[in-house]
């Protein structure tokens, strides 16, 4: 799928909006929780499809050396002036990664998949250049934000989101599995129910600060281990509300 810049454009301004800040900041908290056991200094990640550079500065604010890649000029102009030095850039495909087996210590996949015709050939080739793990963030087809942004039914608005594939957890594990053999995983969701209620007010607090089981959340972040890491205890980045223990 072709990347313009008015597509970056678009997602830059939403990701301004109260509602896209709300529903990064629950993506990062969940994505921040699952690789909260990795190592960060002297660590290189990469990130697929990193878009415009939101998620490459969350990385790169966690402590890791950062490197992105993307198939779109416009979104890598608008990650460069977004981080500028602190992050190496490269123009490919996700499909076919121009690096050496083994050159990064972890990669990051967050909202890719859904636009890429071969699911099967990103995983491999991100595994294949991650020596130690791998982390993917993506949205669930069985929650009700698939019903009211995802489904394409007849009439229906279009929109980028009714362009994607969704996946389900098990749909997910499954790729995984078939791609990668049996891997250790750990997977979580966050943003249940419907957009209406994803807002930060008294009533809702508590529903967002739970990490839900994968299939509950409309995005799904899953952590994937290559090698056996020992534990360590990362401090987690603050957010607008403490994680669930």
């Amino acid at each position: 799928m072709p990347w313009s810049d008015e597509i970056a454009e678009k997602y830059d301004s939403w990701a301004e909006t109260r509602s896209g800040q709300f529903a990064l900041e629950q993506e990062k908290r969940l994505i921040q929780r699952l690789v909260s056991t990795w190592p960060r200094r002297r660590q290189k990640l990469l990130e697929l499809g990193c878009g415009t550079g939101i998620f490459l500065e969350f990385f790169w604010e966690a402590g890791f050396d950062v490197s992105g890649i993307d198939s779109s000029r416009g979104m890598l102009a608008r990650a460069r002036k977004r981080l500028g030095h602190r992050v190496e850039l490269h123009l490919g495909r996700a499909e076919d990664l121009p690096f050496e087996d083994n050159e990064f210590d972890f990669v990051a996949i967050i909202t890719v998949l859904e636009f890429c015709e071969h699911p099967e050939t990103v995983i491999k080739e991100a595994a294949r250049v991650a020596r130690k793990g791998m982390v993917i963030g993506f949205l669930n087809k069985h929650s009700l934000y698939y019903l009211t942004h995802g489904l394409n039914y007849p009439g229906a608005r279009k929109s980028l989101l009714r362009q994607a594939r969704w996946y389900s957890w098990l749909e997910m594990r499954k790729i995984i599995y078939k791609t990668l053999g049996p891997q250790k995983t750990c997977s979580r969701s966050v943003l249940p129910g419907s957009p209406l209620f994803w807002r930060d007010c008294a009533g809702l607090k508590y529903l967002h600060k739970i990490l839900w089981p994968p299939f509950v959340g409309s995005f799904i972040g899953m952590r994937i281990d290559l090698i056996k890491t020992a534990t360590i205890q990362t401090p987690l980045m603050i957010f607008g509300s403490e994680p669930a223990n």
